[in-house]
């Protein structure tokens, strides 16, 4: 955020040295300076965890709670009466948890990760780190319930009797860009929350439209839209951060073809979202400390 420049000033012979703190005009993630404070990165993510986690009585329960619930109200609610489960080839349980299972996780570091700037002003206002270190930390926990919540996808697959195959060794990579969606949404938003206090408002109900325009309780299917050669539909869709991972995801675990076409264009729009939360978080840094 900053450049330190030593003055000497000789205006009565011998004065002594002044430091100087002069603003870096920058758009741009300083990596190397993340990398030295990247202590700092692991003991803000531990301190999350641990904050989490205490004086809970069911403890990492509450990581498997969410998704499951959630799975038993959808099942009966659109399975059920809405008859969604008429259009899947699977159990529509495991259905609606494969495709719930990266929702949540990415909807609960959206929630961490664009409050954490406000929820440490104090500690934003005493010293000088890279600010991009707290939304960064604040996917810590959310990270930790994902992979305990994995647990039960893992019991879904055994009951329903879920074949294993080699699609499952590209969930690590799906896991990577369910984070950079994640990181895309919450960065943006924690650089706005700063300026703007609207947005802690905004954003539980923006997480909860987002949920029904993505196919996480649905099976993605529609007519196809061409104009030439491209499927202008697939392409609006996908342009969704969500929509192409999730159901890659989904398809993985299930042993179902995946469309990487639609997971390509969604990790694209990611990474272009990405690019521009950085360059506003760049520009905003700066003001971090007068405004929150």
């Amino acid at each position: 955020m900053t450049t330190i420049s030593a003055i000497r000033a000789h205006a009565h012979g011998s004065a002594p040295n002044v430091t100087v703190l002069q603003p870096r005009n920058r758009m741009t993630v300083d990596v190397p300076e993340l990398l030295r404070y990247r202590d700092l990165l692991w003991l803000l993510g531990l301190r999350d965890i641990q904050v989490r986690y205490k004086q809970t009585a069911l403890g990492a329960m509450w990581a498997v709670l969410q998704p499951l619930v959630m799975m038993i109200v959808f099942t009966f609610v659109f399975g059920k009466f809405m008859n969604v489960a008429a259009k899947v080839d699977v159990p529509y349980p495991i259905f609606a948890y494969a495709g719930l299972l990266p929702w949540t996780f990415f909807a609960t570091s959206v929630n961490a990760s664009s409050n954490s700037l406000v929820a440490n002003a104090g500690l934003l206002r005493k010293v000088y780190f890279p600010r991009l270190l707290m939304p960064l930390a604040a996917l810590g926990a959310p990270l930790i319930d994902y992979a305990i919540a994995m647990v039960v996808l893992g019991g879904l697959m055994f009951w329903y009797d879920v074949a294993i195959t080699a699609q499952l060794l590209l969930l690590p990579l799906l896991v990577v860009s369910t984070i950079i969606a994640a990181l895309a949404v919450g960065v943006l938003l924690s650089a706005l929350t700063v300026s703007y206090r609207d947005f802690r408002h905004i954003i539980p109900f923006l997480i909860q439209v987002w949920l029904f325009i993505t196919p996480v309780i649905y099976p993605l299917k529609f007519s196809p839209r061409y104009v030439g050669s491209i499927d202008v539909v697939h392409v609006l869709v996908n342009l969704n951060p969500m929509a192409g991972v999730i159901s890659a995801f989904r398809a993985a675990v299930l042993g179902t073809s995946i469309d990487f076409a639609a997971w390509a264009i969604s990790t694209g729009s990611a990474l272009l979202m990405f690019a521009m939360a950085l360059s506003l978080f760049g520009r905003s840094e700066r003001r971090f400390a007068d405004v929150v």
